[in-house]
């Protein structure tokens, strides 16, 4: 069987600064890709830890996604949820189905618009949340404590920087710094 051919750079990345170099246009666009890499390894490498769990339990990211903004956000609405996921109402209505069914998620009517739907995780849903988190803490730890203050600092105002202005809002609400400072980007 023939040797796998040999992969050799570009000419232009072997040649020295100024002669055929490549343009910071190009060293920009490979940051860029190089960024979306990261995320799409990170992303995978995350998620894997609650997947293994998901799986067991017959359930998807979905599933863990709702239960994660559910958990954040006790007595949220089914709208707010909505909104939050950016999922269809149909996706929603078979996801909420399935953890109502499980026991992990209760729903009450509002207490002024009765056509409202309040959603909170009941002691098993929290105790579902609380295990899909942990193993994805563990991981998240593990990068901070490598990383450091300022890395964690700038990777906090990179994702702010991916987010649309509504999730970015969203977290301002929830997320406070030690200080007391608002956490805004």
């Amino acid at each position: 069987m023939p040797a796998p051919p040999v992969r050799r750079p570009p000419d232009s990345a072997a040649a020295p600064a100024g002669v055929g170099a490549p343009s910071a246009a190009t060293q920009a666009e490979a940051a860029m890709r190089l960024a979306q890499d990261l995320l799409f390894f990170a992303y995978r490498d995350f998620t894997n830890a609650a997947d293994v769990i998901l799986e067991e339990l017959g359930l998807g990211r979905a599933h863990h996604r709702a239960l994660h903004f559910i958990g954040r956000n006790p007595g949220i609405t089914v709208t707010e949820l909505l909104g939050m996921l950016r999922i269809t109402k149909q996706s929603l209505a078979r996801v909420l189905s399935d953890l109502i069914s499980r026991g992990d998620v209760a729903q009450a009517p509002g207490p002024v618009d009765r056509r409202q739907r309040l959603l909170r995780l009941t002691d098993t849903g929290q105790a579902l949340e609380r295990r899909l988190f942990e193993g994805q803490r563990a991981r998240l730890a593990a990068a901070y404590d490598g990383a450091g203050p300022e890395a964690v600092a700038g990777f906090a105002r990179v994702m702010r920087g991916i987010m649309d202005a509504e999730a970015c809002a969203y977290l301002s609400r929830v997320h406070v710094d030690r200080t007391g400072a608002d956490d805004a980007r």
